[in-house]
Protein backbone atom coordinates (compact mmCIF):
# COMPACT_ATOMS: atom_id res chain seq x y z
CA UNK A 1 0.00 0.00 0.00
CA UNK A 2 1.16 3.49 -0.90
CA UNK A 3 -0.11 5.76 1.47
CA UNK A 4 0.39 9.19 0.24
CA UNK A 5 1.10 12.61 2.79
CA UNK A 6 2.09 15.45 0.49
CA UNK A 7 0.50 14.59 -2.74
CA UNK A 8 0.89 17.27 -5.54
CA UNK A 9 -1.80 17.00 -8.41
CA UNK A 10 -0.34 19.32 -11.39
CA UNK A 11 -3.45 20.72 -13.24
CA UNK A 12 -5.74 20.39 -10.66
CA UNK A 13 -8.03 23.47 -11.64
CA UNK A 14 -8.76 21.54 -14.83
CA UNK A 15 -11.42 19.17 -15.27
CA UNK A 16 -10.55 15.87 -14.17
CA UNK A 17 -7.55 17.16 -11.73
CA UNK A 18 -10.00 19.06 -9.44
CA UNK A 19 -12.42 16.72 -9.75
CA UNK A 20 -10.03 13.74 -8.28
CA UNK A 21 -8.81 17.24 -5.32
CA UNK A 22 -12.41 16.68 -4.71
CA UNK A 23 -11.95 12.77 -4.08
CA UNK A 24 -9.29 13.15 -2.42
CA UNK A 25 -10.45 15.72 0.11
CA UNK A 26 -13.57 14.22 0.61
CA UNK A 27 -14.93 12.80 3.90
CA UNK A 28 -14.03 8.76 4.35
CA UNK A 29 -11.85 9.37 1.23
CA UNK A 30 -8.97 7.14 2.79
CA UNK A 31 -6.74 10.23 2.22
CA UNK A 32 -6.00 12.14 5.48
CA UNK A 33 -2.61 13.96 4.15
CA UNK A 34 -2.24 17.39 1.84
CA UNK A 35 -2.93 18.77 -1.62
CA UNK A 36 -0.74 20.69 -3.21
CA UNK A 37 -2.35 22.03 -6.66
CA UNK A 38 0.00 22.76 -9.58
CA UNK A 39 -1.62 25.23 -12.29
CA UNK A 40 -0.68 27.13 -14.51
CA UNK A 41 -4.00 28.35 -15.18
CA UNK A 42 -3.99 28.14 -18.77
CA UNK A 43 -7.21 29.00 -20.66
CA UNK A 44 -8.80 25.41 -19.25
CA UNK A 45 -7.86 26.42 -15.64
CA UNK A 46 -10.81 27.59 -13.81
CA UNK A 47 -10.31 28.89 -10.29
CA UNK A 48 -14.71 28.22 -9.80
CA UNK A 49 -13.78 24.25 -10.03
CA UNK A 50 -12.70 24.33 -6.44
CA UNK A 51 -14.00 27.51 -4.82
CA UNK A 52 -17.41 26.29 -3.92
CA UNK A 53 -15.30 22.99 -2.29
CA UNK A 54 -14.77 23.84 1.84
CA UNK A 55 -11.80 21.70 2.06
CA UNK A 56 -9.55 23.92 0.33
CA UNK A 57 -9.97 26.71 2.24
CA UNK A 58 -7.96 24.58 5.14
CA UNK A 59 -4.50 25.32 4.56
CA UNK A 60 -3.48 22.32 6.17
CA UNK A 61 -4.90 20.30 3.65
CA UNK A 62 -4.80 22.07 0.90
CA UNK A 63 -2.63 24.50 -1.14
CA UNK A 64 -2.15 26.29 -4.53
CA UNK A 65 1.02 26.96 -6.45
CA UNK A 66 0.69 28.61 -9.68
CA UNK A 67 3.37 27.31 -12.15
CA UNK A 68 4.53 25.54 -15.08
CA UNK A 69 5.35 22.21 -14.82
CA UNK A 70 8.30 23.35 -17.51
CA UNK A 71 9.52 26.20 -14.64
CA UNK A 72 12.21 23.27 -13.38
CA UNK A 73 13.17 26.29 -10.73
CA UNK A 74 9.65 26.33 -9.52
CA UNK A 75 8.95 22.58 -9.42
CA UNK A 76 12.60 22.23 -7.28
CA UNK A 77 10.93 24.94 -4.55
CA UNK A 78 7.48 23.02 -4.33
CA UNK A 79 8.66 19.64 -4.08
CA UNK A 80 11.73 21.19 -1.22
CA UNK A 81 9.31 23.09 0.46
CA UNK A 82 6.02 20.64 0.90
CA UNK A 83 8.50 17.41 1.20
CA UNK A 84 6.23 15.69 -1.70
CA UNK A 85 6.20 11.95 -1.67
CA UNK A 86 3.21 11.58 -4.33
CA UNK A 87 2.82 13.03 -7.63
CA UNK A 88 -0.67 12.79 -9.86
CA UNK A 89 0.47 14.44 -13.12
CA UNK A 90 -2.62 15.88 -14.66
CA UNK A 91 -1.32 18.64 -16.91
CA UNK A 92 -1.78 18.95 -20.33
CA UNK A 93 -2.84 20.39 -23.64
CA UNK A 94 -5.35 17.81 -24.32
CA UNK A 95 -7.69 18.85 -27.24
CA UNK A 96 -7.17 17.23 -30.44
CA UNK A 97 -8.22 20.37 -32.40
CA UNK A 98 -5.94 22.74 -30.87
CA UNK A 99 -2.77 19.65 -31.62
CA UNK A 100 -4.04 20.29 -34.98
CA UNK A 101 -3.39 24.28 -35.04
CA UNK A 102 -0.86 24.07 -33.23
CA UNK A 103 1.27 21.16 -32.56
CA UNK A 104 4.29 22.37 -31.13
CA UNK A 105 3.15 23.33 -28.13
CA UNK A 106 1.68 20.25 -27.41
CA UNK A 107 4.90 18.57 -27.94
CA UNK A 108 6.55 21.29 -25.49
CA UNK A 109 4.18 21.12 -22.56
CA UNK A 110 2.89 17.16 -22.80
CA UNK A 111 6.45 15.65 -23.51
CA UNK A 112 9.23 18.10 -22.45
CA UNK A 113 6.61 19.39 -19.12
CA UNK A 114 6.58 15.87 -18.31
CA UNK A 115 9.89 14.84 -18.84
CA UNK A 116 10.76 18.38 -16.63
CA UNK A 117 8.56 16.93 -13.86
CA UNK A 118 10.07 13.49 -13.84
CA UNK A 119 13.13 15.22 -13.45
CA UNK A 120 12.08 17.03 -10.29
CA UNK A 121 10.54 14.51 -8.96
CA UNK A 122 13.46 11.78 -9.35
CA UNK A 123 16.30 14.96 -8.49
CA UNK A 124 14.26 15.53 -5.33
CA UNK A 125 13.11 11.65 -3.90
CA UNK A 126 16.79 10.07 -4.45
CA UNK A 127 18.57 13.20 -2.79
CA UNK A 128 16.36 11.76 0.20
CA UNK A 129 16.58 8.83 -0.25
CA UNK A 130 12.71 8.15 -1.20
CA UNK A 131 12.86 6.43 -4.60
CA UNK A 132 11.75 3.38 -3.05
CA UNK A 133 8.72 4.72 -0.74
CA UNK A 134 7.73 8.23 -3.43
CA UNK A 135 5.31 7.52 -6.14
CA UNK A 136 4.58 9.22 -9.39
CA UNK A 137 1.54 8.54 -11.40
CA UNK A 138 1.15 9.39 -15.03
CA UNK A 139 -2.56 9.95 -15.98
CA UNK A 140 -2.73 9.09 -19.93
CA UNK A 141 -5.12 8.48 -22.72
CA UNK A 142 -6.25 5.53 -24.86
CA UNK A 143 -5.10 7.92 -28.14
CA UNK A 144 -1.97 6.92 -27.95
CA UNK A 145 -3.49 3.73 -30.02
CA UNK A 146 -4.78 4.91 -32.38
CA UNK A 147 -7.59 3.93 -33.99
CA UNK A 148 -9.68 0.41 -33.83
CA UNK A 149 -11.34 -1.30 -36.48
CA UNK A 150 -15.21 -2.31 -36.42
CA UNK A 151 -14.64 -4.74 -33.17
CA UNK A 152 -11.79 -5.61 -30.53
CA UNK A 153 -10.29 -3.58 -27.93
CA UNK A 154 -7.07 -2.10 -26.57
CA UNK A 155 -5.30 -3.54 -24.04
CA UNK A 156 -2.18 -2.42 -21.68
CA UNK A 157 -0.29 -4.22 -24.09
CA UNK A 158 -1.65 -2.90 -27.47
CA UNK A 159 1.09 -1.00 -29.53
CA UNK A 160 1.37 3.09 -29.84
CA UNK A 161 -0.21 4.18 -32.50
CA UNK A 162 -0.71 7.76 -32.25
CA UNK A 163 -2.42 9.72 -35.19
CA UNK A 164 -2.66 13.46 -34.04
CA UNK A 165 -0.02 15.07 -32.62
CA UNK A 166 -2.22 15.83 -28.99
CA UNK A 167 -2.47 11.52 -29.30
CA UNK A 168 1.47 11.35 -30.29
CA UNK A 169 2.69 14.46 -27.82
CA UNK A 170 0.51 11.92 -24.59
CA UNK A 171 3.21 8.86 -26.14
CA UNK A 172 6.13 10.54 -25.88
CA UNK A 173 5.26 11.69 -22.19
CA UNK A 174 4.55 7.87 -21.66
CA UNK A 175 7.79 6.32 -22.71
CA UNK A 176 9.76 9.18 -21.39
CA UNK A 177 7.55 8.43 -18.08
CA UNK A 178 8.51 4.58 -18.89
CA UNK A 179 12.38 5.30 -18.99
CA UNK A 180 12.70 6.73 -15.82
CA UNK A 181 11.35 4.01 -14.33
CA UNK A 182 13.51 1.66 -15.99
CA UNK A 183 17.00 4.01 -16.15
CA UNK A 184 16.30 5.68 -12.41
CA UNK A 185 13.92 3.37 -10.37
CA UNK A 186 11.05 6.05 -10.69
CA UNK A 187 8.55 4.02 -8.42
CA UNK A 188 5.84 5.01 -11.43
CA UNK A 189 2.40 4.03 -12.47
CA UNK A 190 0.37 4.90 -15.74
CA UNK A 191 -3.26 5.10 -16.29
CA UNK A 192 -4.95 5.16 -19.48
CA UNK A 193 -8.89 6.28 -19.65
CA UNK A 194 -11.63 6.57 -22.32
CA UNK A 195 -13.48 9.82 -23.04
CA UNK A 196 -14.49 11.34 -19.60
CA UNK A 197 -17.79 13.53 -18.67
CA UNK A 198 -18.97 14.87 -15.89
CA UNK A 199 -19.44 18.78 -14.24
CA UNK A 200 -17.19 21.04 -14.60
CA UNK A 201 -15.58 19.85 -18.14
CA UNK A 202 -13.75 22.99 -20.18
CA UNK A 203 -16.95 23.27 -22.97
CA UNK A 204 -14.64 22.63 -26.12
CA UNK A 205 -14.78 19.15 -25.25
CA UNK A 206 -18.20 16.88 -27.20
CA UNK A 207 -20.75 16.81 -24.12
CA UNK A 208 -20.41 20.24 -22.53
CA UNK A 209 -20.21 21.71 -26.47
CA UNK A 210 -23.32 19.93 -26.70
CA UNK A 211 -24.80 20.99 -24.05
CA UNK A 212 -24.17 24.57 -23.92
CA UNK A 213 -25.12 25.29 -27.47
CA UNK A 214 -28.68 23.10 -26.61
CA UNK A 215 -28.76 25.69 -23.75
CA UNK A 216 -28.62 28.72 -25.99
CA UNK A 217 -30.56 26.88 -29.11
CA UNK A 218 -27.54 27.09 -31.58
CA UNK A 219 -26.98 24.16 -34.14
CA UNK A 220 -24.78 21.14 -32.90
CA UNK A 221 -21.79 20.51 -35.05
CA UNK A 222 -20.80 17.02 -35.61
CA UNK A 223 -17.79 15.95 -37.34
CA UNK A 224 -18.86 13.37 -40.88
CA UNK A 225 -21.86 11.48 -40.01
CA UNK A 226 -20.87 11.04 -35.86
CA UNK A 227 -20.51 7.37 -36.56
CA UNK A 228 -16.65 7.41 -34.72
CA UNK A 229 -17.51 5.31 -31.58
CA UNK A 230 -15.58 6.52 -28.14
CA UNK A 231 -15.39 4.57 -24.82
CA UNK A 232 -17.05 6.99 -22.17
CA UNK A 233 -16.31 7.21 -18.52
CA UNK A 234 -17.89 9.51 -15.84
CA UNK A 235 -14.96 11.58 -14.34
CA UNK A 236 -15.82 10.44 -10.39
CA UNK A 237 -14.92 6.41 -11.78
CA UNK A 238 -11.80 7.34 -13.44
CA UNK A 239 -10.59 8.95 -10.15
CA UNK A 240 -11.47 6.33 -8.18
CA UNK A 241 -9.22 4.17 -10.87
CA UNK A 242 -6.27 6.74 -10.34
CA UNK A 243 -6.31 6.31 -6.63
CA UNK A 244 -6.88 2.35 -6.44
CA UNK A 245 -3.69 2.30 -8.87
CA UNK A 246 -2.15 5.00 -7.03
CA UNK A 247 -2.53 3.22 -3.44
CA UNK A 248 -2.12 -0.22 -4.62
CA UNK A 249 -0.86 -0.84 -8.48
CA UNK A 250 2.35 -2.53 -9.17
CA UNK A 251 5.26 -0.24 -9.80
CA UNK A 252 6.37 0.04 -13.37
CA UNK A 253 2.58 -1.32 -14.73
CA UNK A 254 0.33 0.54 -16.92
CA UNK A 255 -3.65 0.20 -16.33
CA UNK A 256 -6.17 0.46 -19.32
CA UNK A 257 -9.34 2.48 -17.08
CA UNK A 258 -12.62 2.07 -18.78
CA UNK A 259 -16.24 1.58 -17.80
CA UNK A 260 -17.34 -0.91 -20.89
CA UNK A 261 -19.39 2.08 -21.84
CA UNK A 262 -18.91 2.63 -26.13
CA UNK A 263 -21.24 4.90 -27.76
CA UNK A 264 -20.98 6.36 -31.42
CA UNK A 265 -20.99 10.35 -31.73
CA UNK A 266 -24.56 10.56 -33.28
CA UNK A 267 -26.18 8.40 -30.77
CA UNK A 268 -24.68 10.03 -27.92
CA UNK A 269 -26.12 13.15 -28.98
CA UNK A 270 -29.38 11.42 -29.38
CA UNK A 271 -29.19 10.66 -25.18
CA UNK A 272 -27.65 13.75 -24.65
CA UNK A 273 -31.04 15.57 -26.33
CA UNK A 274 -33.02 12.84 -24.43
CA UNK A 275 -31.55 13.36 -20.92
CA UNK A 276 -31.70 17.12 -22.10
CA UNK A 277 -35.56 17.07 -23.32
CA UNK A 278 -36.30 15.17 -19.53
CA UNK A 279 -35.22 18.12 -17.44
CA UNK A 280 -36.11 21.43 -19.39
CA UNK A 281 -39.16 19.86 -20.94
CA UNK A 282 -38.05 21.20 -24.53
CA UNK A 283 -39.50 19.06 -27.91
CA UNK A 284 -37.03 16.69 -28.89
CA UNK A 285 -37.97 16.56 -32.69
CA UNK A 286 -37.00 20.16 -32.15
CA UNK A 287 -34.05 20.06 -30.53
CA UNK A 288 -32.50 16.69 -32.88
CA UNK A 289 -32.97 19.05 -35.63
CA UNK A 290 -30.26 21.12 -34.37
CA UNK A 291 -28.05 18.91 -34.78
CA UNK A 292 -25.30 19.94 -37.99
CA UNK A 293 -23.13 17.67 -39.53
CA UNK A 294 -19.57 19.46 -39.98
CA UNK A 295 -17.18 18.10 -42.62
CA UNK A 296 -14.59 15.88 -40.46
CA UNK A 297 -11.19 17.19 -39.11
CA UNK A 298 -7.83 15.70 -40.75
CA UNK A 299 -7.29 12.18 -39.44
CA UNK A 300 -10.05 11.98 -36.88
CA UNK A 301 -10.22 8.13 -35.35
CA UNK A 302 -12.76 6.06 -35.84
CA UNK A 303 -13.06 4.38 -32.95
CA UNK A 304 -11.72 3.54 -29.56
CA UNK A 305 -12.30 1.06 -27.07
CA UNK A 306 -10.48 -0.56 -23.60
CA UNK A 307 -10.83 -3.57 -21.85
CA UNK A 308 -10.08 -2.83 -18.51
CA UNK A 309 -9.65 -6.95 -16.82
CA UNK A 310 -6.31 -5.92 -15.51
CA UNK A 311 -7.31 -3.03 -13.25
CA UNK A 312 -10.46 -5.38 -12.32
CA UNK A 313 -8.85 -8.58 -11.86
CA UNK A 314 -5.75 -7.50 -10.17
CA UNK A 315 -7.27 -4.41 -7.99
CA UNK A 316 -10.97 -4.93 -7.71
CA UNK A 317 -11.60 -1.57 -9.55
CA UNK A 318 -14.79 -1.84 -11.55
CA UNK A 319 -17.07 1.63 -12.66
CA UNK A 320 -20.00 1.82 -10.89
CA UNK A 321 -21.94 4.91 -12.55
CA UNK A 322 -24.05 3.79 -15.08
CA UNK A 323 -24.09 5.99 -17.99
CA UNK A 324 -28.07 6.89 -18.29
CA UNK A 325 -27.83 8.18 -14.71
CA UNK A 326 -24.74 9.89 -15.12
CA UNK A 327 -25.15 11.97 -18.13
CA UNK A 328 -28.71 12.89 -16.83
CA UNK A 329 -26.44 14.60 -13.53
CA UNK A 330 -24.40 15.97 -15.77
CA UNK A 331 -26.98 18.06 -17.61
CA UNK A 332 -28.57 18.95 -14.56
CA UNK A 333 -25.37 19.98 -13.47
CA UNK A 334 -24.70 22.16 -16.37
CA UNK A 335 -28.39 23.59 -16.24
CA UNK A 336 -28.04 24.41 -12.81
CA UNK A 337 -24.72 26.24 -13.20
CA UNK A 338 -25.16 28.14 -16.41
CA UNK A 339 -23.14 31.50 -14.61
CA UNK A 340 -19.99 28.66 -14.76
CA UNK A 341 -20.35 28.79 -18.84
CA UNK A 342 -20.86 32.00 -19.12
CA UNK A 343 -18.09 32.89 -17.21
CA UNK A 344 -15.82 31.04 -20.09
CA UNK A 345 -17.63 32.33 -22.24
CA UNK A 346 -16.95 35.85 -21.27
CA UNK A 347 -13.00 35.16 -21.18
CA UNK A 348 -13.16 35.30 -17.22
CA UNK A 349 -10.41 33.00 -16.83
CA UNK A 350 -7.90 33.90 -19.40
CA UNK A 351 -4.88 34.49 -17.36
CA UNK A 352 -1.54 36.35 -18.27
Amino acid sequence: MHEPKNLLVSGGLGFIGSAFIRRLLAPDSGFDGRVINLDALSYAGNPDNLADFPPCADPERYRFERADIRDRAALDRIFYRYGIDTVVHFAAESHVDRSIDGPTLFMDVNAVGTATLLEAAYRAWSGAGRLETARFHQVSTDEVYGQLGDDGFFTEDSPYAPRSPYAASKAAADLIAMAFHATYGLNLTISRSGNNYGPRQFPEKLIPRMLSRLMTGEKLPLYGRGLQSRDWIHVDDHCDAIWTILSRGTPGQCYAVGARCERRNIDLVHELIDAFSLETGQDIAELRSLIDFVDDRPGHDFRYALDPSKIESTLGWRATTLFSAGLRATVRWYLDNAIWLDRIRSGAYRFT
